[in-house]
């Protein structure tokens, strides 16, 4: 049943949309014609937000066929994934490219056939890794609304590299990359809260993971499936991220490295050889640290020169776009990998290039 501030609300926007439909001429059309279109939008966000109740996620069950658009069930599976640490990359509730590689990749896993398809039995064996409820409350603290926020970052490298540092933009993008979800997402789970107040309560995932494995025997990147996996001394995987990974202007490396050193909240340093693509300055720039730097919240260096693994300001493109040829991962799953590996720890790359997407 609809919240009696939303009908209220819609009650408002009908009044407002009869008194513009009055008037007469081009202006009064427009006008009116915007207000029809909020008031669907807002009609729309009601009813996916009902969808998308608490309760209704917890209790998914599996259904056959593909769902349309954010589905409860499919909401269920990406937080089950991701705190399995078979990671769907962006949790959006859609069924995504990550989410059927991380599907595959879970049922490998677990001796089932790979073929991304979350059928009964996946869908068993995933809920079997947590009984608990996959999505809780969240109150806002002082921390999460303070900042400091920079809430205009420039696209060109160059342009960046004038700021003090690159933080999010806003409580909205730190709240939602702290739960793993999309902006859009978290929006909708909550349309009436205030982000930007503390004692805030919200609707979030809960992407609790746990302490990570103690120690990994190696880690490995493929170019082919555009994941990061994490391998205990059988060579099982044991964690599975999405990952952008080179390109054919700078493809990434083949061959063994192992991790040099971890580097949290890292600077970005330009070097001009690089000759990255929309770059025009011949001469070196630093960029300051924050979770929007080009590489993130964390960096692994690699033994090979100028190569790494690390994070990125843009979560919902990581596994469907290139790279400037290092590992790119979203921050949190490069975390978690980070939590993981030491100096020394093997790094294993395959031959095989993925030939879809666009560089990054």
């Amino acid at each position: 049943m609809r919240n009696i501030k939303d009908l209220k609300r819609m009650e408002r926007i009908r009044r407002i949309a009869t008194r513009f439909g009055r008037g007469s001429g081009v202006t009064s059309m427009v006008r009116f014609l915007v207000v029809v279109a909020v008031a669907l939008g807002i009609a729309c966000g009601m009813t996916q937000a009902a969808r998308l109740q608490p309760d209704a996620v917890n209790q998914a069950q599996f259904s056959e066929g593909e769902p349309k658009g954010v589905s409860p069930m499919l909401l269920k599976a990406q937080v089950l994934l991701d705190r399995a640490r078979f990671s769907p990359g962006l949790i959006d509730g859609r069924a995504s490219q990550n989410f059927t590689k991380a599907v595959a990749a879970f049922q490998a896993a677990n001796g089932l056939p790979s073929d991304g398809k979350l059928t009964r039995e996946t869908w068993d064996k995933l809920a079997a890794t947590f009984a608990g409820p996959v999505m809780t409350t969240y109150e806002t603290t002082a921390k999460d609304v303070r900042g400091p926020f920079t809430r205009r970052i420039p696209a060109r490298m160059e342009s960046m590299a004038h700021l003090k540092r690159l933080g999010y933009r806003n409580a909205r993008e730190k709240l939602a990359e702290q739960f793993h979800i999309s902006e859009q997402l978290l929006g909708v789970l909550n349309p009436r809260a205030g982000f930007n107040k503390a004692a805030a309560n919200l609707v979030v995932p809960d992407v609790g993971r746990g302490d990570p494995p103690s120690q990994i025997a190696s880690v490995e990147v493929d170019k082919a499936s555009r994941q990061v996996r994490a391998l205990d001394a059988a060579g099982k995987a044991i964690a599975v991220y999405p990952a952008s990974i080179g390109s054919e202007e700078k493809p990434a490396p083949s061959g063994a490295a192992e991790v040099k050193r971890v580097v949290h909240d890292p600077t970005y340093h330009y070097n001009p050889k690089f000759a990255f693509k929309g770059v025009k300055t011949k001469h070196p720039f630093t960029i300051a640290k924050g979770p929007n730097n080009p590489v993130g919240s964390v960096w692994i260096d690699l033994s090979i020169e100028s190569y790494g693994i690390h994070g990125t300001p843009d979560p919902g493109k990581i596994g469907t776009t290139f790279s400037h040829g290092c590992i790119r991962m979203t921050n949190w799953d490069a975390e978690d990998l980070a939590a993981m590996v030491k100096p020394g720890t093997k790094v294993d790359f395959n031959d095989e290039t993925a030939q879809d997407g666009q560089a990054q």
